[in-house]
């Protein structure tokens, strides 16, 4: 169930590498919890309707040049209104030098004051995307997530369905590894969800009769990922023959995990057949797809039978409230 995140000061100095200009406290206990940034321009003229105190601020050329083009009396009083609101956190860019006024008032107020020799533009960018991924909605989910041919396929099914079984083949075959298992999946926009491995779990990969491997030692570096985006999810079910699979491709199924929709696929499993070569080409296929070609749809249009409208089904594979 996703739920609030938050991320502690210390990550965001060491990830971007910031200069400590002052801290109330120590910068692991000063949790960030949005994922929105401010520059502080209309509140430092005393406009204060709408400010979040929970963002970051950031101080560029025009907000310092504004500031230290007042009067004294004018730059107190600016200053003590905004930092009367006690944000989060504060962040001087390009390098700038803070003149000991300012990191009074920052004492004063106990707000944190970072530094950072990035321009603006570029610092906003990033950090906005740190912060996008740090506290995005997330939730935990049973399954395997391979990197192939550049899609990343979600391999979920019951346990004993073979998934692990099938990522070491797909490794073997030059493919990726992000998780076995467990598969944290994060909602990083509206449109994109990234998957990752939990952190005392990453690279292990877990095969009956076998044991426990690590496949980043096994196989190399080259054999694994970190993160990687779920374009795609295969579905691996015993087979049952009086069931009726798709044969065509022509039906589009869908799963929605955190809001989000993604193409799914249910492969049935039965002895001998290779299930790495069929994920490798409903891998390709679904690229293909996704450029604007579909082969059912030129099949069907060669047969003359082109008055066929695809039917599309959403599948609820995961409780995802």
């Amino acid at each position: 169930m996703a739920g609030q995140y938050a991320v502690s000061l210390q990550k965001i100095i060491d990830s971007h590498g910031l200069e400590i200009v002052y801290l109330p406290k120590d910068a692991d206990e000063i949790l960030i919890k949005t994922n929105e940034i401010n520059r502080p321009g209309l509140v430092l003229t005393g406009y204060t309707d709408y400010f979040d105190p929970l963002r970051i601020q950031i101080l560029g050329w025009t907000e310092l040049s504004f500031l230290q083009n007042m009067e004294q009396e004018e730059q107190i009083r600016s200053l003590e209104c905004w930092l009367g609101l006690h944000p989060a956190a504060s962040v001087i860019t390009r390098g700038q030098d803070i003149p000991e006024s300012f990191v009074e008032m920052f004492e004063r107020f106990e707000v944190p004051l970072l530094k950072t020799t990035e321009e603006t533009s570029p610092f906003l960018a990033s950090l906005i995307q740190y912060l996008n991924t740090s506290l995005a909605p997330r939730i935990t989910r049973h399954g395997v997530l391979c990197e192939v041919y550049g899609e990343g396929v979600l391999i979920i099914g019951e346990s004993g369905a073979g998934k692990s079984e099938t990522a070491v083949e797909l490794i073997k075959r030059g493919h990726r590894l992000i998780a076995d298992d467990a598969v944290e999946i994060r909602r990083t926009d509206a449109h994109t969800l990234i998957g990752a491995s939990p952190n005392n779990i990453r690279h292990f990969v877990e095969l009956r009769g076998i044991g426990i491997i690590n496949a980043r030692r096994l196989f190399g570096m080259g054999a694994v990922k970190e993160t990687e985006r779920i374009n795609m999810v295969i579905q691996l079910e015993p087979w049952e023959s009086v069931k009726a699979y798709d044969r065509l491709g022509l039906d589009n199924e869908y799963s929605i995990i955190l809001g989000v929709k993604v193409p799914v696929i249910t492969v049935p499993v039965n002895p001998g057949r290779n299930l790495a070569v069929i994920i490798e080409t409903a891998a390709m296929n679904n690229r293909q797809k996704k450029m604007g070609y579909n082969a059912a749809r030129e099949l069907m249009n060669g047969l003359g039978m082109d008055d066929i409208e695809p039917n599309d089904k959403e599948l609820e594979i995961w409780q995802n409230s």
